[in-house]
């Protein structure tokens, strides 16, 4: 299956949400601020988020307010919005060796199941991948990686539960360096934006493995749960704030009418998203790309059940 086909399978709750009531709304007359207002109210129902919902109905208040205009036309001036709201992420150029890729998030945003699917990516393209299981405190998750790691095709370096954190980083980086990987891809355990003895333990992570080499990691990835709308943007700003985020791992957009919110965090936030979940599958994770995902979006749109 192409890239568009899942990403229009794990959008179509989102496409449904945004604009299945579009003929209701705007199919009655002219377009008015009551229909502008009663249009944005169901955007950020079907949480494309409040700033973004007002930039697109700010731009039909500009190009259609007064005037009669089919659903097509205002779809295709909110489809124009959309486009102007996102950007594509600069591309992903693994010059190191390893590069190293420190994985983060809030509990059961899907890191572990994100690292498996990279992985497994990036093996597809012939890079020698290795997987240092970092979430040394829940329950199994050592176990859960080991599975993804076998299933992808990476090694992994791994120890004890309740291990050091920083211990398992440092010395994955060290194999990496031994084995010539290419790439290297450190889980951490999940953890709560606002809890600073959390966020600390991540930073000494941080620095240990900075004590190979001062350019580890090369990239620091946060990924972020589709079906939390709203709540990813605050989240991702105190993770920011503390670590230098070079890009963001929306997962879980298949199971959720949030997929809007890509274009608020989007609009919201200068970090590339770099790939989306759309399924369960290990070939389900996809490289973010605005055309597709507008299209996903907003093609066959009246169409949508």
């Amino acid at each position: 299956m192409g890239f568009l086909s899942l990403i229009k399978g794990g959008l179509s709750k989102t496409r449904s949400a945004l604009l299945n009531e579009f003929k209701g709304i705007v199919g009655a007359g002219k377009i008015t601020d009551e229909t502008l207002e009663t249009l944005e109210e169901h955007l950020i129902k079907a949480d494309v988020g409040v700033e973004a919902a007002f930039i697109l109905t700010d731009a039909l208040r500009e190009e259609a307010l007064g005037k009669s205009l089919t659903n097509e036309e205002v779809i295709s001036i909110m489809r124009s919005e959309a486009e102007r709201l996102l950007s594509n992420p600069p591309p992903l150029e693994l010059k190191n060796s390893p590069h190293v890729i420190l994985i983060i998030g809030v509990n059961g945003a899907g890191k572990t199941t994100t690292i498996g699917k990279l992985a497994a990516r990036f093996k597809k393209e012939g890079k020698k991948v290795l997987i240092a299981a970092g979430d040394t405190f829940r329950a199994a998750a050592i176990d859960q990686l080991e599975v993804w790691a076998e299933r992808a095709g990476a090694e992994l370096v791994k120890h004890q539960e309740a291990s050091d954190p920083a211990a398992v980083a440092y010395d994955a980086c060290a194999a990496a360096k031994a084995r010539g990987s290419d790439v290297l891809l450190i889980d951490t355990a999940g953890r709560l934006h606002n809890k600073d003895h959390l966020m600390e333990e991540l930073k000494k992570m941080v620095r240990v493995i900075q004590k190979h080499d001062p350019s580890y990691p090369h990239d620091i990835w946060l990924v972020i749960d589709g079906n939390t709308g709203q709540n990813t943007i605050s989240q991702t700003k105190v993770f920011h704030q503390s670590f230098p985020l070079t890009g963001l791992v929306v997962t879980k957009l298949d199971g959720t009418a949030r997929g809007g919110s890509v274009l608020s965090i989007s609009s919201s936030l200068q970090i590339p998203i770099r790939w989306i979940g759309v399924g369960e599958q290990i070939d389900q994770l996809v490289p973010f790309e605005k055309e597709e995902y507008i299209e996903a979006l907003f093609e066959d749109a009246l169409s949508s059940d």
